[in-house]
């Protein structure tokens, strides 16, 4: 590039993913801190939330965090058969599972992922931020976000996952009957 040119950036080169991380607080959580104190680098990209159980995450914490702006949501629990809590994690994979099929419908399945990742892995977690950030940068910025919604195509996606969002609150409530 010779000296007079301008560099000039795309604003889809300049977007950085915005992900929130679920993480349980007796294995990913610890997994994620781990990574940390290891200083393992992995994309800044992630906001960890921690929960006590994966199972805790309701689909509406999913539909929320994605009609308020994150590009992806990832749960990540203990391995199945290590759970705190006996079957959480299993209850997790269930409800995660069916709110991706319900995503599913609207594009967006691949914009929520779950893992296993234990308190030993922090290895495997800065892996796993690191996948998922460069499937997120690939499928690009969440077409649903809040600031988007002044077009009448992200205010239809809006309508989509609010009733999706009702539906999936109405089969968890026949399952827990």
């Amino acid at each position: 590039m010779s000296e007079g040119q301008a560099v000039t950036t795309t604003k889809e080169e300049c977007w950085v993913p915005n992900i929130l991380a679920f993480a349980c607080n007796w294995c990913s959580y610890a997994g994620a801190d781990l990574a940390g104190v290891s200083r393992l680098q992995y994309p800044p990209t992630v906001k960890i939330l921690r929960v006590m159980c994966s199972s805790r995450v309701e689909p509406s914490f999913i539909l929320k965090a994605l009609k308020d702006g994150a590009d992806g949501v990832l749960i990540a629990g203990c391995h199945i058969g290590d759970c705190h809590y006996i079957d959480g994690n299993k209850n997790a994979e269930v409800r995660i599972n069916n709110t991706k099929k319900a995503l599913a419908k609207l594009g967006l399945d691949k914009r929520l992922r779950l893992e296993w990742i234990s308190a030993s892995e922090g290895l495997r977690f800065s892996e796993v931020i690191k996948e998922f950030t460069d499937e997120i940068k690939k499928l690009g910025q969440n077409p649903v976000k809040e600031p988007q919604l002044k077009t009448p195509e992200s205010r239809l996606w809006r309508a989509h996952l609010l009733l999706v969002n009702r539906r999936l609150m109405f089969k968890e409530v026949k399952l827990n009957e």
